[in-house]
């Protein structure tokens, strides 16, 4: 009698989430786009997945400016519509694999999380050997407080906390019930759906770079986990803009509106603190100016908001693979004064530039009534951007 051959186990299928926008990253591209190391946010888990022998194909949600952008899968790979939530969103990926039987492994990915490895694949798909689930988990390792109105509260104890990662991997079986009885259920991840069902979800070890792009400053983050930023040199740029005061127009200075009796005349909101701060982000960069990036010619520049402008130069820094270390803003003005308002307009530049507060300085100083600003004639300011570039 003929001994017949051990069947071999199904290739594992990915569904990789992509269809968000991440509005708080402030991105003018959805951060899955963003340029990481050289290519998109997005690219490194296609890759990864592509990469590995043990996957034979995935599903990839993502809205049409994003595939427009990709342009091509990898083999094996097809495309599908987002849902309004994330949940639906798996749920439109489910139904593009109905050729897959219940036993195919699959995992479950947040394309945010551009730092897949291997070893957390291979992790995976072995605890799938004696689970119908499984995820990545880091120990927690900061002090964990209450907290209600900023005031700390009661330390949470943290030896029976873990932080949750993706990708988490699942019999499709599993996947599928767990999705048709959370018709009234709502989760943040599909573990949870498992959990409804009273099904045990096996941990195994996560990794620090499977990090979540959130917002601006984690590209920073994830560059140095992934190895694609080696910071080589500090750039320095300086900007300096001038517009004359009308009446019957509001002031926009530094991205909020500052009532006085007159505004600043321009193309567009005519905001100088952020036209030169644009303009020395963009200068540190080697990258033209403000008026090459928007000329007054264009129409469609006419009364713009300037933190349109000042989103792009930091924009310009995150795709070069760089931060920004520091802005000094100096404004120049008889009036109004500006220091009752200085807070408001360093906390709005760094909302603009997605940095930390301490990392933005604004000043403002007068020219003792000399000149066009001492005759309150207009308003002027400069300013100095420090970046972290690395070498070409």
């Amino acid at each position: 009698m003929t001994e017949s051959a051990p069947s071999t186990p199904p290739r594992a299928m990915v569904i990789l989430l992509a269809g968000g926008n991440g509005s708080r990253a402030g991105f003018t591209v959805p951060k899955q786009l963003a340029m990481l190391g050289g290519k998109e946010v997005l690219r490194w888990s296609l890759d990864a997945f592509a990469a590995h022998p043990a996957i034979g194909g995935g599903v990839l949600i993502a809205n049409d400016d994003v595939m427009a952008a990709i342009e091509t899968l990898p083999k094996g790979w097809i495309s599908a519509s987002p849902g309004a939530e994330r949940q639906q969103s798996v749920a439109n990926a489910l139904a593009a694999l109905t050729d897959r039987d219940d036993a195919t492994p699959v995992l479950v990915h947040d394309a945010a999380r551009p730092g897949v490895i291997a070893e957390v694949i291979d992790r995976l798909l072995v605890a799938l050997g004696d689970a119908a689930a499984a995820i990545p988990t880091l120990p927690v390792s900061d002090t964990l407080v209450e907290q209600a109105d900023s005031v700390a509260g009661n330390v949470v104890d943290r030896s029976a906390l873990a932080r949750v990662q993706t990708p988490q991997a699942f019999r499709l079986g599993t996947l599928r019930a767990a999705h048709a009885a959370a018709i009234d259920a709502t989760a943040t991840d599909d573990a949870q759906l498992v959990r409804h069902l009273g099904i045990a979800v096996t941990t195994v070890p996560g990794d620090a770079r499977l990090h979540k792009l959130t917002y601006a400053e984690d590209m920073a983050i994830l560059s140095e986990l992934l190895g694609t930023m080696t910071m080589t040199r500090t750039a320095i740029g300086m900007g300096y803009d001038v517009h004359r005061l009308v009446a019957d127009k509001p002031l926009w200075i530094g991205g909020i509106e500052i009532k006085h009796s007159h505004g600043l005349e321009g193309h567009s909101d005519a905001d100088v603190g952020l036209h030169s701060l644009t303009d020395a982000i963009l200068g540190a960069l080697a990258d033209g100016d403000i008026g090459d990036h928007f000329p007054p010619s264009d129409p469609q520049w006419r009364g713009a908001a300037s933190h349109r402008f000042l989103s792009f130069a930091g924009e310009r820094v995150l795709a070069r693979g760089g931060r920004i270390d520091h802005v000094d803003l100096t404004i120049i003005a008889e009036a109004p004064k500006i220091g009752p308002h200085r807070l408001a307009i360093r906390a709005r530049i760094a909302e603009i530039l997605a940095i930390p507060l301490d990392r933005v300085s604004v000043k403002a100083t007068t020219t003792e009534r000399l000149g066009f600003t001492g005759r309150r004639e207009g308003i002027a300011a400069q300013a100095v951007a420090t970046l972290q570039l690395p070498e070409n």
